[in-house]
């Protein structure tokens, strides 16, 4: 296994990274030292307890929070369900309305949909062939009972950058909550809080060369909301259970070389990814940018071969590592949900490759990779 990780050129970054060589010792040596309870008043718990607060604050400088707004969680998909979840109160739930978009991750989109059965209001707005969601749209879809907007910064698929600022900007103006999935973009652009002025934000571990298993939810100080998870008093309040030291230190560690390195990170990986498509676009004809062509995560291509089936292609290309768009079954093309609602044409969404690229890439993988995604569709075309 690991000889044939040695050949395999990853450009799956979006689905996961792997994690940081300083991560791993961090974490490494407090399996091995620190197993007190950051709950306890003893040596050993204190201990665990500063740990825990050294790493809450490597997260806050990377997100440029306090320290006491940051909240440990599971990873991205719990964060998202507290911030959906936090703010209504189950016993009235037809008084709540909700705005999210069409592009969310499901862990925004089927807690939405959990909501409705229940009684909230939730407004999925539409985006453009972008994949961008209107600030006019989110204002138009404001109601006296819209308790909370959520719209993701960066997609997972496409890489495209919602307007988040300007959103914002309309939520304060109607004192509304405002939460972004922050997931995909949390140390691959600069990302501040204030900056943005959002009152949420989900951060997930494994998505910024930390470990799985573990997340951050940004909560804006004065804004109350109700925990998931009720019992003993960790996490401010805000999230029972005692906490995971080893992988909140990992997680911390990733931020503090996310930061350090942001901005060659950046400019390096970017390069790769725009040497990436100028050498796809070149070798094949009809080859279609899903997403916007600037505002875009800088590691993320997405682009589709029309009428030809990108899980077929990848198929062929056992060294190369990313995903698609679309499944193919019984001469039907079932586009993600994220093409869907760009409205891209099926016969152009199932020849659709997310590459997604990382620390990991250089530029000899990447010309390696396109030389290989280019012969094998001229081998499919015949």
């Amino acid at each position: 296994m690991h000889n044939q990780n040695k050949t395999l050129i990853y450009l799956d970054h979006n689905a996961t990274t792997p994690v940081d060589p300083i991560a791993i010792e961090v974490m490494t040596r407090y399996i091995h030292d620190e197993f007190g309870n950051p709950s306890s008043a003893y040596p050993l718990g204190l201990n665990a307890k500063e740990i825990l607060e050294s790493a809450r604050q490597e997260i806050a400088s990377l997100i440029g929070c306090e320290s006491i707004e940051v909240i440990f969680t599971s990873g991205g998909s719990e964060s998202n369900n507290m911030a959906l979840k936090g703010l209504i109160d189950f016993r009235e739930p037809r008084k709540y309305h909700i705005i999210t978009s069409s592009i969310e991750h499901p862990s925004i989109l089927n807690p939405s949909l959990y909501l409705m059965e229940l009684g909230v209001r939730v407004t999925i707005l539409p985006v453009d062939h972008y994949g961008r969601v209107s600030p006019d749209d989110v204002e138009r879809a404001i109601t006296s009972g819209t308790c909370l907007i959520s719209i993701m910064m960066a997609n997972n698929e496409t890489g495209t950058l919602n307007p988040i600022e300007e959103i914002s900007k309309i939520a304060k103006a109607h004192s509304i909550p405002f939460h972004t999935d922050a997931a995909q973009a949390v140390g691959k652009i600069d990302v501040d809080v204030n900056r943005l002025s959002v009152d949420l934000l989900s951060i997930a571990g494994h998505k910024l060369y930390g470990p799985k298993g573990v997340g951050a939810l940004f909560i804006r100080k004065g804004l109350n909301i109700t925990p998931l998870i009720h019992g003993a008093g960790q996490e401010f309040g805000k999230r029972a259970g005692t906490e995971n030291i080893v992988l909140a230190a990992g997680l911390g560690a990733s931020c503090r070389v996310a930061g350090e390195r942001l901005k060659q990170d950046i400019t390096g990986i970017k390069a790769l990814r725009d040497r990436l498509q100028e050498m796809l676009f070149h070798g094949i004809n009809g080859l279609v940018l899903n997403g916007h062509p600037e505002a875009r995560l800088p590691n993320t291509l997405n682009i589709s071969v029309p009428y030809i089936e990108g899980a077929s292609i990848l198929k062929g290309l056992p060294g190369l590592a990313a995903s698609t768009g679309a499944a193919c079954h019984d001469r039907s093309v079932k586009l993600s949900h994220v093409l869907s609602a760009m409205n891209v044409p099926p016969e152009v969404g199932m020849g659709t490759l997310r590459l997604s690229l990382g620390r990991s890439n250089d530029m000899k993988q990447i010309e390696e990779a396109a030389s290989q995604i280019i012969a094998k569709v001229k081998e499919m075309e015949g």
